[in-house]
């Protein structure tokens, strides 16, 4: 009996590094995708809103308050999919001047706003529409902030104070009044 040495022939083949490769890269692909959507889900539960038809007849739309007690929604502007935050504290609806500039706004100087951050330039606008769940408001003004970081648009009064707001535990409930 005599000991050699492994030899080439003894390891994998190189087709078969490929495809171990390819299958890490897929699976870690796969993990990213799905933690990516579970975080997703805890900023925003509401992402696939509709209106539904209470018992008393009257459309409503239902929205659950995501992991930091906000509500967070997918909606559109002008037919555009945006993600708003519900703010009572927003006279407005107030976008982000980078989306503002990708929906395609018409920009007008606004003056000077104070804001949580301090105070700011803004410009205005309007919207043709504004639509959350079905529920669509036109013609609306809105506020454009240049600090307002992110993607994601306040809702503020000028949209909300047109339905009856109910909240009970986490869920908040848009209907007409």
């Amino acid at each position: 009996m005599h000991n050699e040495l492994p030899s080439d022939r003894d390891l994998p083949s190189t087709f078969g590094k490929a495809m171990l490769l390819g299958a890490w890269v897929v699976g870690i692909a796969l993990l990213a995708m799905l933690f990516s959507n579970y975080t997703e889900r805890q900023h925003n539960p509401n992402r696939n809103l509709a209106l539904h038809v209470a018992s008393d007849g009257l459309p409503q739309v239902v929205l659950e308050r995501n992991r930091l007690g906000h509500y967070v929604a997918s909606g559109h502007i002008n037919n555009q999919p945006v993600v708003f935050m519900l703010d009572t504290g927003a006279t407005t609806v107030s976008l982000p001047l980078n989306l503002a500039r990708q929906i395609g706004l018409d920009l007008r100087p606004g003056g000077m706003s104070k804001t949580a951050n301090g105070m700011v330039q803004t410009w205005t606008t309007r919207l043709d529409s504004v639509n959350l769940g079905g529920f669509a408001v036109h013609h609306l003004r809105a506020t454009v902030l240049p600090n307002l970081p992110g993607d994601q648009v306040l809702l503020g009064m000028d949209f909300l104070k047109r339905f009856e707001l109910i909240q009970r535990g986490n869920q908040l409930t848009l209907r007409l009044p």
